[in-house]
């Protein structure tokens, strides 16, 4: 799919077992299973746990031709330190990560909390230490940064702001880049990062990515409504939507 990349947050949950993945499939053997029928995957546990430069080193090596994956800042950065990288640390661990990763590198995602209100010029000093061949995605979930000023800031540095979608989260369909990235987290919150998300919904994705291809923009859609397998599920029926829609 040309300008397209869809795939999940994350690729070894459990549950996924007997839903997406086969019975008896050994659990060395989903990446590729996964890398089979998608060309791309948001790396979620660097989140939680950030790995150092071995394992990217390693997966610029073992992952398929045509596979990029999308790299998530640390928590460290986005809910401890709320973007406050004076010294740099952090911009350059990223960067390092999405070189090493080389041909297998898609864009650096970086996620706020919930309750990060606007601060343009935090927003302005992180991604100016950002190099210009790193793409950032910045997913902002407070309301308050839904904003032409805060639109201009990541326009200048050709960040995007995240297009996220999931019960009680803010969506803004804005693009502020030579790509857009989009997050769905479910469409219920009960619990939450579960649910399927509709025909009619996902029909309503597939001509907004449309749009957005026609723009000429590359596009990058990660699901993270994990629970139940549901994430692969509407990660493949999407791009079936969009295959359809081609021509």
């Amino acid at each position: 799919m040309d300008g397209v990349h869809l795939g999940t947050s994350g690729w070894t949950y459990d549950h996924w077992a007997g839903s997406f993945y086969p019975d008896g499939l050994a659990k060395a053997r989903w990446r590729d299973f996964y890398a089979e029928r998608f060309d791309t995957v948001e790396l979620n546990a660097s989140f939680y746990r950030w790995p150092g430069i071995k394992p990217f080193e390693g997966w610029s090596r073992s992952l398929p031709d045509g596979f990029r994956m999308a790299v998530k800042a640390s928590r460290w950065l986005s809910h401890g330190r709320r973007l406050r990288d004076p010294d740099g640390a952090w911009a350059r661990r990223l960067t390092e990560a999405v070189h090493a990763l080389g041909e297998r590198a898609g864009p650096v995602l970086v996620q706020l909390p919930d309750d990060f209100e606007r601060d343009d010029d935090r927003l302005e000093a992180f991604l100016g230490t950002m190099p210009a061949d790193v793409p950032v995605a910045m997913e902002l979930r407070h309301a308050s940064w839904d904003h032409d000023e805060v639109a201009a800031v990541l326009e200048r540095h050709r960040a995007a702001y995240v297009v996220t979608h999931g019960t009680g989260l803010h969506t803004v369909l804005r693009a502020t880049a030579p790509f857009v990235y989009c997050r769905w987290h479910g469409p219920t919150n009960r619990p939450r990062y579960a649910g399927r998300y509709s025909p009619a919904e996902l029909r309503q994705w597939a001509e907004r990515i449309d749009t957005w291809r026609r723009q000429g923009r590359e596009v990058w859609g990660y699901f993270d409504n994990d629970g139940g397998g549901n994430a692969p599920a509407d990660a493949l029926a999407l791009r079936e939507l969009l295959d359809g829609s081609k021509g």
